[in-house]
């Protein structure tokens, strides 16, 4: 008989993560009905409650409802500055414990066991003690649902999430052993993580309706209908860890940085410092990962969504954005046509290296090392005084 270890599982989640970043910046639009957009304003991404309650949808086209809600403040997405927010949330989890595996940009799980003696209280408290830290440190609501695997750990978070609908300060829910069958029992399997559309209605057809009623299911039934998947879930449901918490950091293949215009253009001198601030951004996101690149491209979309891009390989992996900037502009000058109607730029990172493996050579040390000065006084800069403090400037057409 297989013998599961007994693990303390939380599931992280920030609330409305997009409009909660979009809110520290503009504290303005605290308790107005907020709504994030995906890239190029093409659908909601994020939505306050307030937007919730007004009946906006997640996913709902931004040119069908911009003229049904009037009172909504729809907001074009800054990927790069949430993911500054997330990497803050991230590396506060990692101060309680260094089993920390991020599952997106704005959730992550924590493995708690033994922490109890760690921070002299019980497991609900630290998990209130990560909601109360994030929140004052960092200015982002968070829910934690806490139990023994991961799959009834995000059970609990969706606990907290409802009922935050009508008690906005329930921002944890645990699940103990002496509840798991109440929870199941309370629960469909439809709404059981993992449990897709087709599953859940192969299990409907054989009348299993609840969480509750799939576990009573014997195992080989269970694994005829459903393979290994399905007895996973159900030990993950009964509180035994199958998946447990796995902490790995890994590095990105590329990275890139497109936003659309707040006007549509044609002017090239305004598209080159869209440009510029994006290669500023992802040289700041390359320092941080310790990583260069030694292949870029450059994109521009017009007004009708055609997209041009160029790639260009360099001599000289970097990760400073003075060195990529005039390869940039000269791709953007080949790609920019007079007359024609631009919505967004965008400039990506494409082959990624470890710095630690790249040599500098002899003839161009101190330029370099004069460079990554300058490139890693602007990342203080912006640390301090945050995001947009130094505007990079652009050489006119």
């Amino acid at each position: 008989m297989t013998q599961y270890k007994k693990r303390v599982i939380a599931l992280v989640d920030c609330n409305n993560f997009f409009v909660a970043c979009e809110r520290l910046r503009h504290p303005e639009l605290i308790s107005k009905p907020v709504c994030v957009l995906s890239n190029n304003d093409g659908c909601v991404v994020s939505r306050s409650q307030e937007a919730k309650r007004l009946g906006v949808n997640m996913g709902a086209p931004y040119f069908m409802i911009k003229h049904q809600f009037k009172k909504v403040v729809f907001l074009s997405g800054d990927l790069s500055y949430y993911c500054e927010i997330s990497k803050r949330v991230m590396d506060k989890l990692y101060s309680y414990t260094p089993d920390v595996e991020i599952y997106s940009i704005d959730e992550a799980f924590l493995d708690l066991t033994g922490l109890r003696k760690t921070f002299n209280c019980s497991y609900e408290d630290i998990i209130k003690k990560i909601v109360y830290d994030i929140k004052n440190e960092i200015g982002i609501d968070v829910s934690v649902g806490l139990s023994y695997s991961k799959v009834l750990a995000k059970l609990a978070n969706d606990k907290s999430k409802n009922l935050q609908k009508t008690m906005p300060e329930a921002k944890t829910y645990v699940i103990g052993y002496r509840k798991i069958n109440q929870e199941l029992n309370e629960t469909l399997i439809s709404d059981v993580w993992g449990v897709g559309k087709n599953t859940s209605a192969l299990l409907k057809k054989h009348l299993i309706q609840t969480a509750g009623e799939f576990v009573l299911q014997e195992d080989i039934w269970i694994k005829k209908k459903m393979g290994k998947t399905g007895l996973d879930l159900k030990q993950e449901l009964l509180g035994n860890i199958v998946n447990p918490v796995i902490s790995i950091h890994q590095e990105p293949k590329s990275i890139s940085r497109s936003e659309s215009f707040k006007e549509f253009q044609t002017n090239f001198n305004y598209i080159l410092e869209q440009l510029n601030s994006h290669i500023h951004k992802v040289c700041k996101k390359l320092r941080s990962e310790n990583l260069v690149t030694d292949c870029i491209s450059v994109m521009l979309r017009t007004k009708d969504f055609q997209v041009s891009s160029i790639k260009i390989n360099l001599l000289k992996a970097t990760n400073i954005e003075f060195e990529l900037m005039p390869f940039a502009k000269d791709a953007l000058l080949k790609l920019f046509k007079e007359g024609i109607i631009y919505r967004s730029v965008g400039f990506c990172a494409i082959k990624l290296l470890s710095a630690s493996n790249i040599q500098i050579s002899l003839f161009d040390s101190e330029t370099t090392e004069k460079r990554q000065n300058l490139a890693h006084s602007l990342d203080k800069l912006e640390e301090k005084f945050g995001k947009g403090t130094i505007r990079l400037g652009a050489i006119k057409k």
